[in-house]
């Protein structure tokens, strides 16, 4: 059962496409069952000769009742640390152990990892493959999923070339499981996106990795990005074994040019062809560089039209990269308000998008992040947005223990407490009637971004405990905000009455966001 497979965007802006000299990695957790937390887990001491348990995830293979593996909390594993503890439910049990190290590195984690105290960075998104085999995590072969990889390139490595490594290490020592893969892995100095999927016999698995070049920006959308497998190419890195092991299972694919391909290897297709992922590839380049004028419409799963990564035509802040999270074709052909699925108050979200065109705004989102590194703040930080980035603001924060508002959300437990529910409130209302509503919650998410940006400028000077502090009391003035927006919308519209009037007034198509 692969349940994550049609979620997630994940985008990758290098130091040299940055107007600050910032790395950037963004990842946007779509699914409706996803768990909407990002947990801080403490730097640790352990004792020699211990091992590391490797934990089952939902996400890649369905709920498993017999692991206490379940979609939110996504795990319950007290060791890793307060974000993790459920008291009132039971832990979840490993699929198997690797020895552990002395000293692991504090981060933050969620479905997927996100970023470490080095400043090493992470986003995903999940395949379709033809070629992906019917193996489960249950069977006891790999016990390895990327999410979990991940989380032990974090703990342990401080570049993304110490994490490719390792975690190459890992599926060839221990397996791997679940959907087809794609990971931005990047540092302060290098990006690079790092590709796997299991094998048929669910022993080692297929992996690659290949470096962004500095000064581009890059996207992944639920497809396999990497065309031509390179070997002694240094921008490359791989099994040495990949080649061989794609012949002897039957799956070696080859390009026009001889080069053994990756993406044709694997039969890495679309869902919906071509709608729902080089769609959004094409309309992020198109975004951040217009000037190439390339065209949304091409013929084959395995194009290389669209190259790995591309300049900017301009540099980009972290503003840009957040405002690419809140596109739904705004101001093209395919621009969701003005389709048949919008209904009378122009909304861009629907439920039927598996037969319509895919935006990165996504009504799946559960939370959307943006970590970003450089050597001007006092610490790395991430920037989240909880749920759908259209309606709610990103809010930064450094790698350390967050406010009570942004941890232990149950998707099936309301609580008026956490900013996920909150965050939901003001959704309920704005995806109802969001051609009235919209505006108004565009403005606050405007002020309250602006607010936030100024504050990290002006706390570049302090150490990063007082900065950790600062925009941990900032996130609790969000929260509030977002509680008074909510109240503010009900009296603003009387239960629908201000609606009613305004949704005569449809706003004309927005304009393609520039920068």
């Amino acid at each position: 059962m692969i349940v994550n497979a049609e979620a997630c965007t994940t985008i990758l802006v290098t130091k040299g496409a940055s107007k600050d000299g910032s790395t950037f990695v963004a990842h946007s957790n779509d699914g409706f069952q996803g768990d909407p937390n990002v947990v801080f887990v403490p730097a640790k001491n352990h004792e020699k000769g211990s091992l590391r348990p490797v934990y089952p995830v939902a996400v890649a293979t369905g709920e498993l009742p017999d692991y206490n593996c379940f979609f939110s909390p996504h795990l319950v594993a007290p060791e890793r640390g307060d974000g993790y503890k459920f008291p009132d439910m039971p832990s979840t049990k490993p699929l198997g152990f690797i020895p552990e190290v002395e000293h692991t590195y504090a981060y933050l984690d969620a479905n997927y990892p996100v970023m470490n105290e080095h400043g090493l960075m992470m986003g995903e998104c999940s395949d379709t493959s033809k070629r992906l085999p019917e193996i489960s995590c249950k069977e006891g072969v790999g016990i390895f999923y990327s999410s979990e990889l991940g989380r032990v390139a974090l703990e342990r490595c401080k570049t993304a070339r110490e994490a490719i490594e390792l975690m190459g290490k890992l599926i060839d020592d221990y397996g791997l499981y679940g959907t087809a893969e794609t990971l931005f892995v990047a540092d302060k100095n290098e990006g690079w996106l790092f590709e796997m999927i299991p094998t048929p016999s669910g022993k080692g698995g297929f992996w690659i990795a290949e470096k962004i070049p500095d000064g581009h920006f890059s996207i992944a959308a639920n497809q396999l990005r990497i065309q031509a497998i390179r070997e002694g190419d240094p921008n490359q890195f791989f099994n040495p074994e990949l080649p061989q092991m794609l012949e002897e299972v039957g799956w070696a694919a080859y390009d026009a040019a001889g080069n053994l391909n990756w993406i044709k290897s694997l039969q890495g297709g679309e869902f919906y062809h071509p709608y729902s992922c080089l769609r959004r590839v094409w309309r992020a380049f198109d975004l951040v560089a217009p000037s190439k004028k390339l065209s949304p419409k091409i013929e084959g799963y395995d194009s290389d039209y669209y190259p790995l990564s591309i300049k900017p035509d301009k540099k980009l802040a972290v503003e840009d990269v957040m405002n690419l999270y809140r596109d739904y074709l705004g101001g093209t052909e395919f621009d969701k308000t003005r389709s048949a699925f919008a209904g009378v108050h122009a909304s861009p979200y629907d439920c039927a998008e598996n037969s319509t065109e895919r935006s990165i705004l996504n009504i799946k989102t559960c939370f959307v992040q943006v970590a970003q590194v450089n050597d001007k703040l006092p610490a790395p930080i991430c920037w989240l947005a909880t749920n759908t980035a259209a309606e709610n603001p990103f809010v930064p924060f450094a790698v350390s223990k967050m406010p009570a508002a942004y941890n232990h959300a149950l998707r099936k437990e309301y609580d008026a407490s956490k900013m996920f529910w909150v965050s939901n409130q003001v959704i309920s209302l704005t995806r109802g009637y969001w051609n009235s509503f919209s505006p108004t919650v565009a403005e606050e998410v405007r002020r309250s971004e602006e607010k936030s940006l100024r504050l990290v400028m002006s706390s570049s000077n302090l150490d990063k405990n007082k900065f950790a502090e600062t925009l941990n009391r900032n996130a609790v003035k969000v929260f509030s905000d977002w509680k008074k927006l909510y109240e503010k919308l009900l009296v603003k519209y009387n239960g629908g009455a201000g609606v009613c009037f305004e949704a005569n007034h449809l706003p004309e198509p927005d304009a393609p966001t520039k920068y």
